[in-house]
């Protein structure tokens, strides 16, 4: 675990977070709430199942079981019961709501949740494309890494602003140490700004939860790809510090929420599907299963592995994807890190993490 702290980057968050948490978030009324379910982590969280390719599948007699819960008179529901908030778009929940003309697990997760409860749900992501949790995604408890790292760091930012200038006649500025250790943390910070301006929001956002009370329920965690690579020699390294930044994150995302049991389900890194994981990708997942095993996180945290979910008919093709295109769109539509852009997969860790979440809910009844 990394003692080093700094007094600024525990006190931007804290300070910041102090001023709403206590007001809204985590509120507990008995009637007239909404639940609401963060959504946080990477590019796979943001969801990368092409919308042709579920549109397809849909339709396709050998898979359209897998989606027919989720459609009705030959389209998808458009949920009148549970909205998403993700970035910059909003709206009821159904497909699309990934990296752009893409969807990801939020669909399947968001529809076991508005099936369960009797209150509407809302849906809060928060993820950006190559956020690692060592670094950006760095929560305030993690402090900094070493000193001997952030100062190579520096070194190496500063002479590349020097090769630059040099080379392009420039007199560009130098980066400072105290700009270094300022994007630590900024996606964790981001993410809470992006929770709190959708509090103070949310009955102009969505105006059928006016009037109602916001309740954060449950936290959904999927991230891990950015922190696979870094000497395993090293234990400061990311993916050996991985299961320490871990714990530090759940519990300032508890402290900050103003909720100290919310639940919080992880799906752990599985890009290699059925190709036995190694390095870095066994590592971070190890790391991220070993939640369950934290004694403190018993009743309220769940890791649950996505690798043994894969989808095999895209595995499968996708060594010769280039040679079948045609075929290839039928079953995927990215790349391995990005579990091939399947929507049989992202479909399967979204029911996965609702089965969690609801397996944590009951136990908290």
């Amino acid at each position: 675990m990394i003692q080093h702290r700094s007094y600024l980057f525990l006190t931007i968050c804290a300070a910041w977070a102090m001023g709403w948490c206590g007001s809204q978030v985590g509120v507990q009324a008995a009637d007239g709430t909404v639940k609401v379910f963060i959504l946080a982590g990477q590019s796979n969280m943001e969801g990368k199942a092409r919308n042709d390719l579920l549109n397809y599948q849909a339709e396709d007699p050998k898979t359209a079981d897998l989606f027919r819960h989720l459609r009705k008179d030959g389209e998808w529901i458009v949920r009148d019961d549970v909205f998403i908030k993700f970035l910059g778009r909003k709206g009821p929940l159904t497909i699309g709501f990934g990296s752009p003309g893409a969807t990801g697990a939020e669909l399947e997760f968001g529809t076991m949740m508005g099936n369960h409860f009797d209150e509407p749900v809302l849906l809060i992501k928060a993820a950006w494309g190559g956020h690692s949790l060592f670094k950006l995604f760095r929560s305030p408890s993690a402090g900094y890494p070493g000193q001997d790292r952030l100062q190579k760091e520096l070194d190496d930012a500063q002479r590349r602003i020097r090769e630059n200038n040099e080379k392009q006649n420039r007199n560009d500025r130098l980066p400072t140490m105290d700009e270094i250790k300022m994007v630590y943390g900024s996606s964790y910070r981001n993410m809470l700004a992006e929770v709190k301006e959708t509090f103070d929001s949310y009955e102009t956002l969505f105006p059928a939860l006016a009037g109602r009370k916001l309740e954060v329920a449950g936290f959904f965690w999927f991230q891990g790809w950015n922190d696979l690579f870094g000497d395993l020699e090293d234990p400061a390294s990311p993916p050996n510090e991985y299961a320490s930044n871990m714990k530090h994150f759940i519990r300032d995302v508890r402290r900050d929420l103003g909720a100290p049991h919310l639940p919080f389900v992880i799906a752990a890194s599985g890009n290699n599907g059925s190709t036995p994981a190694s390095g870095g990708m066994l590592a971070v997942r190890e790391a991220q299963m070993s939640m369950n095993d934290v004694p403190e996180f018993q009743e309220n945290v769940r890791a649950f592995r996505t690798d043994v979910l894969v989808d095999r008919a895209a595995e499968e093709l996708f060594p010769t994807w280039r040679d079948n295109v045609e075929q290839w769109q039928k079953v995927g539509s990215d790349r391995p890190y990005h579990y091939f852009g399947s929507a049989i997969w992202f479909t399967r860790i979204g029911h996965a993490a609702g089965e969690a979440m609801l397996e944590l809910l009951k136990g908290g009844d």
